[in-house]
């Protein structure tokens, strides 16, 4: 590969670093606001079922492209992007804390009382979300080269499939076990935004699995890369 292919791929892998980041920290922001993600109203276990959070529907592009990552620039930096994702996490909770301190003037847009509201539950929203999150991230870049290994780079919708499956499980159930527990939404809401928020990540992901085949296509023919060769960054 030549330095300007090289130079090239190191652009893409920070944009695609960038839309993770950005994805992950506005979920965290956006997580009060629920809605009908299915016209059907539907109760199981006593829970409205279809019920999430607006907060979902960025977070399952975070696992599309650190798929896409482990798949075209490997492991070491998809592991890095999850890192740098939580330090973001962790800054923009420190930012809003002092926003939040801060008082607000006289005649203020936004007030001391609805800017608390709206995000003075973000920290433990972000604590919450970052435990679950870090533990998911890993185990779904984990499960992804396992699959990768087992069948030696072949069926990259098994591995797609099968890593954000569990992955996404572990941290709907974590997150929403964790909110519930600082009380930061009722226990009663539990079971149904558990299987609605699965429910719908799983829909998301087997949706997401041509995109993750179009841009590993993309990727190879851009950079003529050879079956199961990964791209080296300076």
């Amino acid at each position: 590969m030549t330095l300007k292919d090289r130079l090239a791929a190191q652009q893409i892998y920070m944009l695609l670093g960038a839309l993770f980041i950005t994805s992950l920290v506005v979920s965290n922001l956006i997580f009060q606001k629920f809605f009908y993600w299915h016209p059907i109203d539907v109760e199981i276990f006593g829970s409205k079922l279809f019920i999430v959070s607006v907060g979902i529907l960025p977070y399952p592009i975070t696992f599309l492209i650190t798929d896409l990552i482990s798949e075209i620039y490997g492991k070491k930096r998809a592991n890095q992007v999850v890192v740098a994702g939580i330090f973001a996490s962790l800054f923009s909770v420190l930012i809003i804390y002092v926003a939040d301190v801060v008082p607000a003037v006289s005649g203020s847009p936004v007030n001391d009382s609805v800017f608390s509201h709206v995000f003075g539950r973000t920290i433990l929203a972000v604590a919450a979300s970052m435990a679950a999150y870090l533990f998911a991230q890993f185990i779904d870049i984990q499960i992804y080269h396992f699959w990768k290994r087992l069948t030696k780079g072949k069926h990259l919708w098994l591995r797609n499939n099968f890593s954000t499956f569990l992955s996404q499980f572990v941290d709907t159930f974590s997150v929403v076990f964790l909110l519930c527990y600082f009380e930061v939404l009722p226990w009663s809401m539990f079971k149904g935004l558990l299987i609605s928020g699965f429910l719908f990540k799983i829909l998301i992901a087997i949706c997401d699995t041509p995109l993750l085949y179009l841009g590993v296509f993309l990727f190879k023919k851009r950079f003529k890369l050879r079956a199961h060769e990964e791209i080296r960054l300076l």
